[in-house]
Order: C-alpha cells, then sequence, then structure tokens
C-alpha cells in the first residue's frame, strides 16, 4: 500500500498529539473538535508533520510559536508550504500570539477558509 508520508514519522505524530501545545489544545477542544467536517491531530504528510489536517477540504493549520519567525524557522517554513501546496493544500499559519489575543478571528477564518462564508 502506498503512503503520503514517511512511516518512521508515525511515533513522533503520536507523541506530539499527546503533549500538544497549549495553544493546539485550545484550538482543537474549543473549536476544530467541534466542527461538522473531521481535521486530524499531528498528521504526518510526506517528511511533514503538521499540526491539523482537514484532508476533506485539503486544509492545513499550522500554530507557530516565536522560533518560526527567525531566518531558518522562516525559510524552512517556505519550503514546507511549497511541498503542501503543490500536494494540493492549502496552509493557514496563525502564531500563537494570534490564538490569544485574538481566537475568536482565527476561528472565523478557519471557519470562512472551509465553508467559504461567515458564519453570522
Amino acid at each position: 500500500m502506498h503512503r503520503n508520508y514517511k512511516e518512521n514519522l508515525i511515533p513522533a505524530a503520536r507523541a506530539l498529539r499527546n503533549n500538544m501545545t497549549p495553544e493546539e489544545r485550545h484550538l482543537w477542544y474549543d473549536f476544530l473538535k467541534k466542527l461538522p467536517i473531521t481535521f486530524k491531530r499531528q498528521k504526518a504528510i510526506g517528511s511533514y508533520i503538521v499540526d491539523f489536517c482537514c484532508p476533506a477540504v485539503k486544509l492545513i493549520i499550522e500554530l507557530d510559536g516565536t522560533q518560526h519567525y527567525e531566518d531558518e524557522g522562516l525559510a524552512k517554513d517556505f519550503v514546507r508550504d511549497e511541498f503542501l501546496k503543490k500536494s494540493g493544500y492549502t496552509v493557514k499559519r496563525y502564531s500563537n500570539r494570534d490564538i490569544h489575543q485574538n481566537f475568536e478571528g482565527v476561528c472565523r477564518d478557519i471557519y470562512i477558509t472551509i465553508y467559504g462564508r461567515d458564519w453570522d
């Protein structure tokens, strides 16, 4: 069976699911898990593990800590995002600060991306 991920990533993905950051837990339990569409946490795709993935609409959501805004992190994220986009995914990135300071705005943006309309 052909897999779209590297098999050796599975233990790491499982560990990440069991040790989510506070921001990941907040987004997961207070929004994504409640949606009628299925999201996967810490999903292996190619050589990467993404924070959240909705296969039905080919959407990936990444929550970024401060290391993602340094030169090395930005460069790695660019390569990663290009691979994911070429694989047919839309990648949405939000900072941990966004989760803390604008949680409703993040949720609204994700909802609009999925359904093409606001929830109002």
